[in-house]
């Protein structure tokens, strides 16, 4: 793994031949530097390319720049989330069992999404800012009090964690398992999380659960007693707001839109701040002349963040399904077809981001596409994790006076989180 910016810079650099490109190759995406070069490839070659895959999927085409992603996000109409937005082909009966917030769009996906909108906005989350920044200090006490340790581990999966622990009202002693059920269930992919790899002949016996995950289970069990505690009750966490509201479009939730809505919870609420944080830091020991820059310059952090959810990218793609033929970048795409936006592409534009493969703390004008673009489906918690992630740097830069890798950055064998697991880390204290 490139230990510098300089030796990032030119591994990325390298041609890969198209014919090398396959972005359902989930080995592609364990180096940190393969995924960047497809990306690279398809965005000058052939930017809306066909992506064979192995049975039982049938194919997908993979859209790569930014304009083109940002065209299919927000035409809901012509690009449906219904059909799933991960890469795994699925029919309607699995639909009808399966189906969360994200995967619908239209009336009942604007109702379903209102009943905790305003939980995610700027008012509440303003008011959260004196206990994020405790539960920061809480968080970097312990960790860097050791000198020598894993940031995954100590820091940026246990500081996202203890906030979603907050918004459902849930003990802290169930945080571990929390994070246990987010890698198990994201990780489906990687023998070191999956309790069932996706695709094996035994994730059929679960092919009617979130992810083929078996944690699923575990996940809808936690949150139907937390449901049976809060229904008929007062409280304003986010559980008591699911059980005792009523959607707009006047239909209330099944039991099974809890599951789905609880399960979505647990996982969107710290994989993608979690990843972010640590691709942050891990950025920042790769060019250590731009912490320098927030460290002589903290003001500079709020935008700071922005730099960080582009250079991170931690969810590589989205998927939609056409419903009707249309020309997309070139190409004829046909009703039913899987249509893939790769954000991470997006995100190393060249047509939109100066030099992107710099990471610069001070850039301007900073689109990137890691929560979304224009879609009704952007992200609903990204407020609070911009919060989070500011929050967590604006506390941590000062307190560093060094800071140095001391391992492997091991990877999560994935083509749709963009994670790492471990980032071992001595620091000393200014």
């Amino acid at each position: 793994m490139p230990t510098t910016g300089a030796e990032l810079r030119a591994r990325l650099a390298e041609p890969l031949p198209l014919d090398e490109v396959d972005l359902a190759d989930l080995d592609n995406f364990a180096d940190g530097i393969t995924p960047w070069r497809m990306f690279h490839t398809l965005r000058h070659q052939d930017p809306v390319h066909w992506q064979p895959e192995q049975a039982p999927n049938s194919g997908f085409w993979a859209v790569t720049r930014h304009a083109d992603i940002a065209r299919v996000d927000r035409d809901a109409e012509t690009f449906t989330s219904t059909k799933f937005v991960n890469l795994e082909e699925v029919d309607d009966d699995q639909i009808k069992k399966r189906a969360s917030l994200l995967e619908l769009d239209g009336v009942r996906h604007r109702a379903l999404r209102s009943l905790l909108q305003r939980q995610f906005g700027a008012s509440v989350i303003g008011s959260y800012a004196d206990f994020l920044r405790g539960l920061t200090a809480t968080t970097l006490d312990a960790a860097l009090a050791k000198g020598r340790f894993d940031f995954v581990k100590e820091v940026s999966a246990d500081f996202p964690i203890n906030v979603l622990a907050r918004l459902l009202d849930v003990p802290p002693e169930d945080n571990q398992q929390l994070i246990d059920w987010g890698n198990r269930i994201i990780g489906n992919t990687d023998p070191d999380y999956a309790d069932v790899l996706l695709h094996s002949q035994e994730s059929e016996k679960y092919r009617d659960l979130p992810f083929r995950s078996p944690a699923s289970l575990e996940v809808f069990a936690y949150g139907r007693e937390l449901a049976r505690q809060r229904r008929g009750g007062t409280g304003t966490d986010l559980i008591s707001r699911l059980v005792n509201e009523i959607p707009r479009d006047g239909v209330p939730l099944s039991p099974q839109d809890f599951d789905n809505y609880f399960l979505l919870l647990v996982v969107a609420g710290n994989e993608t701040t979690r990843h972010t944080i640590t691709h942050s830091m891990l950025a920042l020991l790769q060019h250590p002349e731009q912490l320098a820059r927030l460290q002589e310059d903290p003001s500079l952090i709020p935008a700071a963040v922005e730099e960080f959810l582009r250079w991170a990218s931690p969810v590589y793609h989205f998927r939609r399904t056409a419903t009707r033929d249309v020309d997309l970048g070139g190409k004829h795409i046909k009703e039913g077809d899987k249509v893939v936006m790769w954000f991470a592409s997006g995100n190393r534009d060249e047509e939109v981001f100066g030099n992107p493969y710099d990471f610069d703390v001070t850039r301007q004008n900073n689109d990137h596409v890691t929560f979304g673009k224009g879609s009704p489906h952007l992200c609903l918690g990204n407020l609070l994790a911009r919060t989070e992630i500011r929050i967590m740097f604006e506390e941590l830069i000062p307190r560093l006076a060094d800071i140095r890798l001391v391992g492997d950055v091991p990877r999560v064998r994935s083509n749709f989180v963009n994670g790492i697991k471990k980032l071992p880390v001595e620091v000393t204290l200014a």
